[in-house]
């Protein structure tokens, strides 16, 4: 249902934040770009848009990236990409008194059997209850430590 209001509004860059609080996923962005049919660059630090393209840096734990696609496209940045701006008490008062525009599936141009658990394209067969956490290992130096830290790291295929 998302992508289909994306579309109706019109756009040539979708941007979203790098992942949601209900599974810190980042899946939101993929799933958008697939339903959308356009590329998608993820986890950018730096974003630049010139002459039909996107561009950015992904850094990542060993080295940056350089990456880019055309427009449109579907973008995910990082909280490192740019300082955030708070609107002005000003502008919150002028934003209320913008117009919303609400649409339904006929203006989307969908089905009800298209959205919800029936137009969902993945299901949950089962689902159980994390298990209770365990105590940890406590291993306490008496001399002996190093060698009982390292028999247990090495029975844990640690190393």
């Amino acid at each position: 249902m998302l992508a289909k209001a994306i579309e109706k509004a019109g756009y040539d860059l979708v941007i979203s934040g790098m992942a949601s609080t209900d599974g810190t996923a980042g899946i939101v962005p993929a799933l958008l770009a697939e339903r959308l049919g356009v590329p998608q660059v993820t986890l950018l630090s730096e974003v630049s848009v010139e002459d039909g393209t996107v561009k950015g840096r992904r850094d990542g734990d060993a080295a940056s990236e350089q990456l880019e696609a055309s427009l449109p496209a579907v973008v995910s940045v990082t909280d490192q990409s740019g300082e955030a701006r708070y609107p002005s008490f000003k502008g919150i008062m002028a934003a209320k008194k913008k117009p919303v525009e609400a649409w339904d599936l006929s203006d989307l141009d969908l089905e009800a059997e298209e959205v919800g658990l029936e137009g969902a394209y993945t299901t949950v067969d089962s689902a159980t209850e994390r298990p209770a956490r365990t105590a940890g290992t406590i291993v306490k130096d008496e001399g002996e430590g190093g060698k009982q830290l390292a028999e247990f790291l090495a029975g844990q295929k640690f190393i």
